[in-house]
Parts: C-alpha cells; structure tokens; sequence
C-alpha cells in the first residue's frame, strides 16, 4: 500500500492477531522480511514497511527522510490500520528506527526486537566522521550503484553472508533494484551520522526489548551487552553461526527467538 507523502507498505496475517511493524536494514526492503514471515505463518498480523528512499516509499518531502520524521510517518501507518499498539522488528537501521519510534512514541510501541542495531554514535566527533564517511558512500552510490553493493558486502561486517553465496546472490540483485537518488537521500537523513545519540535516554525505555545480534558479529553482540546494561528492560539473545544479518544466515533460530519473545503459540 502506498499513498502520497505517506510509506509503502503491506499487511499480512488475521488482523485479531498481535499486530508486528517489520523495518529493514539500509538497502533493503520491506519484501527481505518474507522467510521469516513465511516461518510465522498466521501468528503474527505482520505490517512490513518499505523505510523512506527503500522500495515504494521513493519521492517523498526531505523531512521524512529523517528519523523524526520516518517516525511520524510510521504512527500514521498504525493509525491507517487502526492499530493502538504494536510491537515493533527492526534489523540494523531498521533497528535504529524502531528504538527512535519507541523512545518517542512509547504508548504505541508494546515490544522491541532489535536485530544487530544499535543507540547510535554517542559522540559528536564520532557523528560527524561517520557522516563525511556517509557523504562520501552516498557519491559512490549514486555513480555506481553495483559497483558500490559488490564492496558494500566485502566489508569484514558481513564476511559470515558469504557462506551462504547464493542468499548474497539474490540479495545484491534485489539491491540494484533501489534508485540511488533515494539511497543517498536515506543515507543523508536517516544514517547513523545524521542520527541523535539514543544512549542517554535508554535509562528511560518503557518496553521490553530483546536485544539479538549473531555471535559472529562481535561488535553487535557487545553493543547487545551495553544496552542490556544502560536498561532492566533490555534482554539480550546471541544466535550462534550468525552474523549480522541473523534473519538471513538463520532465519529458523531467528524465528525461533521471535515466537519465545512474543509468546507467539
């Protein structure tokens, strides 16, 4: 579904069921949710949103770019489908995103699942480093889509993907399939430079969140750790033979975290 200056989505599952907003990482799309969803079947009611610049939500006014304003834009998603309360999946930035939603918009927001995300960048320098970085990807971006996605995914971070080369394979075709113009534009508003910092206000966390991450990707393990240790409402999960796209590498163990957490029968 998509309306003008509004986020693309889709809606699967009984709407009596626990209502879960799906948010995807940086390049992907609200369709890379679809081997978890398949896996849940009918126990979800499952909302999977394309973020601003991804998939349908293309074209929209600068300010939704922004994690403020995605935010706002993702409440009048719940709105349109009548939901009061919903629990919330995010996947890396997707992740950022739904901490940002749940610290801001907590009467809307009944639990948090954060996969390989984090609070963002506590300090200023560092924002600033990582959005010259962010400037200087979202020129390769533009200039050379395909090119940029072959050396995107031979970053150490994602060196675990390639066990799984066919999975890599079908994901970088996927990815070509962004505009760049609408990449470069999410990477300016919603990357992790452009973030505020959200480690301060975890003391303040309303939600019980579980904190996954795979235990082959060791930074996101240990910011698991760090968050599970500025919030009592931070649980933490480590998947073995998992990096940091856990819902890709072990989409079963992923699912099986999923239904544990939300009490799914």
């Amino acid at each position: 579904m998509a309306m003008r200056d509004a986020l693309a989505y889709t809606v699967q599952g009984s709407p009596d069921r626990l209502p879960v907003v799906w948010l995807h990482g940086f390049l992907g799309r609200a369709a890379d949710w679809q081997p978890v969803l398949g896996r849940l079947g009918e126990a979800v009611c499952a909302i999977a949103v394309d973020a601003p610049g991804h998939g349908g939500s293309v074209g929209l006014p600068d300010e939704a770019y922004t994690m403020a304003g995605a935010s706002r834009r993702l409440i009048d998603v719940l709105d349109r489908e009548g939901v009061d309360r919903a629990a919330l999946v995010g996947y890396s930035m997707g992740g950022r995103w739904a901490l940002y939603v749940a610290l801001h918009h907590p009467d809307r927001v009944r639990a948090l699942v954060l996969e390989s995300a984090s609070p963002g960048l506590a300090r200023p320098a560092d924002r600033a480093a990582r959005r010259r970085l962010d400037a200087d990807r979202a020129r390769q971006i533009q200039a050379d889509l395909p090119a940029f996605l072959e050396s995107w995914y031979r970053m150490p971070l994602f060196a675990s993907l390639h066990r799984h080369p066919e999975r890599l394979r079908q994901m970088i075709a996927t990815r070509r399939q962004n505009d760049p113009a609408e990449l470069a534009r999410s990477l300016a508003g919603m990357g992790t430079g452009a973030q505020p910092s959200l480690w301060e206000r975890l003391g303040g966390l309303r939600v019980h969140t579980l904190a996954l991450a795979g235990r082959l990707d060791a930074a996101y393990v240990e910011r698991a750790r760090q968050m599970a240790a500025r919030s009592a409402r931070v649980q933490v999960a480590v998947v073995p033979e998992a990096g940091h796209i856990v819902h890709a590498e072990q989409p079963e163990a992923f699912t099986d975290q999923l239904r544990s957490f939300l009490s799914l029968a």
